[in-house]
């Protein structure tokens, strides 16, 4: 099969672009995030003191702070130390040590949800008002830049990480969107063909999908920049300017409509709303494309090569400047493309086959992605893949009998299992059944604390293998207002 080569050292130049184009954009856009109306940037917001209007505490020299690019440090962290195979395991556990902190909107459902032992997907959907936001579309480069033009491969791995925090919702579909596009973007440089490519990867009828097409439509009708921002913002606008839906729209306005670098930063930016992520996407992308030759020095000086992390963020082990973010990425991509990619590789020389978009459009692994089960929770033993399908909501009513099956992968392939269940003292279990593939039982008790215990043995092709999941009661799920960050302790 043709494989797309890459130039390690054209690969290596691109990152480095990937990794400052993210915090050009993100201290373009911070001081204005979450102010939806337009805005008219044609550069950093200079005074006459040299000194950022919206932000004096600004340094020139070195970037804004930025939890979009934090948060993938610490994924770069993870692969270093879990290998590239990850699991869902993988991400709670450097979540809770490195990101604990950062307590606000879709972050903290994550940590909550995982807190009272839900784990992924499930810790991304349950009672998570904010699983259309913009949060995991932000961290969407590290999986473009481990997987360099291997778009589907990114785009899985975009899939897992957004299973933390936007299960069943839009942010899912735009992380894989832009981490299709990324990838794809280190061996073309057509908009177009970056944007076809992402969607090709995300659910034709989501709402990212209908928001990106109708940038498109609008650029291709010949409607003004003005114009194309208020259709997005009349049609997909939220109360929320952090949604992922009419943030899209923007992004793909800039990319679409700007006429250079600076411009297509400043154009997305002035779309308004969530302006630092909108900005640091188009400046990761744009690096890409045209690797550190494409950036004007103007826009690079700003910034220079440091990394600002949030106070919140726990630094211990990760990368201090982009520099050194690049060398490990490029490591790690190494490892992953050798090991898990059927479509790129690196070489001397870059080499692109004849037919380079075909294999930049397979998404054959995807459909599987999209149709998985949001209301379960997933254990790796081993390698078997266990996973608890709760069928609704993880809690168990006092009197009420719930039905719950259990699935087994081993090797990307799903198996029957022979499944023993341990519950707590005092509940029914009735003998697991086989129904379609799963293992089928139900469980009642007249009471139910907070927070109990299901153990799962698994029994398949000879070996067996022991998880344990969570069953929440009533007492530990009361209702939760929208729009609000979970409650703590």
């Amino acid at each position: 099969m043709d494989r797309i080569r890459l130039s390690k050292n054209e690969y290596m130049d691109k990152v480095l672009a990937c990794w400052l184009g993210k915090n050009i954009g993100g201290t373009l856009g911070t001081p204005v995030e979450g102010i939806k109306y337009t805005h008219a940037f044609t550069y950093y917001d200079w005074d006459v003191t040299r000194r950022w209007k919206k932000d004096p505490s600004w340094t020139p020299g070195e970037p804004l702070q930025n939890d979009d690019l934090d948060f993938q440090l610490v994924w770069v962290k993870m692969l270093e130390d879990r290998g590239i195979h990850v699991k869902f395991r993988d991400f709670a556990d450097y979540w809770l040590k490195h990101l604990h902190k950062h307590w606000y909107a879709e972050y903290s459902f994550c940590i909550y949800n995982l807190q009272r032992g839900l784990m992924p997907p499930v810790s991304g959907a349950f009672q998570n008002y904010w699983v259309d936001e913009m949060g995991s579309p932000i961290r969407s480069e590290i999986w473009a830049c481990v997987a360099p033009a291997d778009p589907q491969l990114a785009a899985s791995l975009a899939w897992m990480d957004s299973s933390l925090d936007h299960t069943g919702g839009e942010g899912r579909w735009g992380e894989m969107f832009w981490a299709a596009a990324e990838s794809a973007a280190f061996v073309t440089k057509d908009p177009m063909t970056l944007i076809k490519i992402g969607l090709s990867m995300i659910p034709i009828s989501c709402s990212i999908a209908r928001s990106v097409r109708e940038a498109v439509w609008c650029f291709e009708n010949k409607l003004d920049w003005g114009e194309a921002r208020e259709r997005i913002a009349t049609i997909f606008g939220h109360v929320q300017p952090c949604n992922a839906i009419p943030n899209h729209g923007f992004a793909v306005i800039g990319l679409l409509y700007g006429k250079d670098y600076g411009d297509i930063l400043c154009k997305a930016v002035n779309c308004g709303f969530d302006t630092d992520c909108t900005g640091a996407t188009l400046g990761s992308l744009l690096g890409i494309m045209g690797g550190t030759a494409g950036i004007p020095e103007e826009w690079k000086k700003p910034v220079g090569y440091a990394i600002t992390p949030c106070a919140q963020t726990i630094m211990d082990g990760l990368p201090k400047t982009i520099t050194e973010l690049t060398e490990r990425t490029a490591k790690i991509a190494e490892k992953l493309l050798k090991e898990r990619s059927g479509t790129s590789e690196f070489g001397e020389k870059a080499v692109l086959p004849e037919n380079i978009l075909s294999l930049l459009f397979r998404n054959e692994k995807i459909g599987k992605l999209l149709t998985f089960d949001n209301n379960c929770a997933v254990e790796n033993i081993e390698d078997a893949e266990i996973a608890l399908h709760y069928n609704g909501e993880p809690v168990l009513y006092p009197g009420i009998e719930k039905t719950l099956d259990v699935s087994v992968r081993k090797g990307g392939s799903a198996v029957m299992p022979e499944i023993e269940i341990k519950a707590p003292a005092g509940w029914s279990v009735s003998k697991p059944e086989k129904v379609q593939g799963l293992g089928r039982f139900s469980v009642s008790a007249k009471t139910v604390e907070n927070k109990n215990a299901l153990e799962i043995t698994v029994k398949a092709e000879g070996k067996t293998a022991k998880a344990s999941f969570t069953l929440l009661g009533p007492g530990a799920v009361k209702l939760l207002p929208a729009a609000q960050s979970a409650p703590q302790s």
